[in-house]
């Protein structure tokens, strides 16, 4: 597999081109979406892990945006994950995966006694399954019972985020319009990958994913709630 390099620059700080390429990458796997809706959702990030190969060429991007959060008398911080775009030919990589924990480490060690959480809005199984990558508790999860404290404050950072496009009965956001679907090669799951538990559960709980519906995930980013690979490597971030 072709090596990745990865980088993290902030939004402001990427030219013209780069962003170009981005919108390539992004326009050839999602459907229903536009130059103008892509920028525009791009200005309200924070920052990007970039993912390049050893020629320059951009082959996957993750956008963030870093927002505080009051919730019963506690000041927390939320990482919300806006477009995560890998290509095909790179998806065994780890670059990524690695990349984004020690990111999320160093943002972590700049208020190291506010708890930080991250919102991550799902469209397709594959983001879904991230979730136990990094963490050992989060919601919704497909394991078993709902942790009740998480599914209330993932409902409250849902609702003040995406105001009426969040029906916290169901978790999902339904923009109206559609801002945008997975390309229907992507959307489409194949039936071995329908045998498993959390795809399952992705299905049964986000039945409209490939019009552009979108499951409301959170997970806690801390030590306690990391598995070991996880927590060294956001170790390194918060000594970097």
């Amino acid at each position: 597999m072709p090596h990745l390099n990865a980088s993290v620059p902030d939004v402001r700080s990427l030219d013209q081109p780069v962003r170009d390429a981005m919108f390539v990458l992004f326009s050839g796997h999602y459907s229903g979406t536009s130059k103008a809706q892509f920028e525009r959702d791009l200005s309200e990030k924070d920052s990007v892990i970039l993912l390049r190969d050893n020629i320059g060429k951009v082959c996957g991007f993750s956008t963030l945006v870093m927002f505080p959060f009051r919730h019963e008398g506690q000041d927390l911080r939320i990482v919300f994950s806006g477009d995560t775009i890998i290509e095909r030919a790179h998806w065994g990589s780890q670059t990524f995966a690695y990349a984004w924990i020690r990111h999320i480490g160093k943002l972590a060690r700049e208020t190291p006694d506010v708890p930080l959480y991250w919102l991550l809005i799902v469209k397709g199984h594959r983001t879904y399954r991230y979730l136990p990558a990094f963490g050992l508790r989060f919601v919704p999860d497909w394991r078993g019972e709902q942790d009740s404290r998480l599914m209330k404050l993932r409902d409250a950072v849902a609702a003040e985020r995406f105001g009426e496009a969040y029906d916290a009965e169901t978790g999902l956001v339904r923009h109206a319009p559609v801002q945008g679907h997975l390309a229907p090669e992507y959307a489409d799951i194949s039936e071995r990958e329908r045998k498993r538990a959390d795809v399952r559960y992705f299905l049964d709980h986000n039945p409209g994913y490939a019009q552009g519906d979108e499951l409301v995930c959170l997970c806690e980013l801390g030590p306690d709630n990391m598995r070991p690979l996880t927590r060294r490597l956001f170790a390194q971030g918060l000594s970097a």
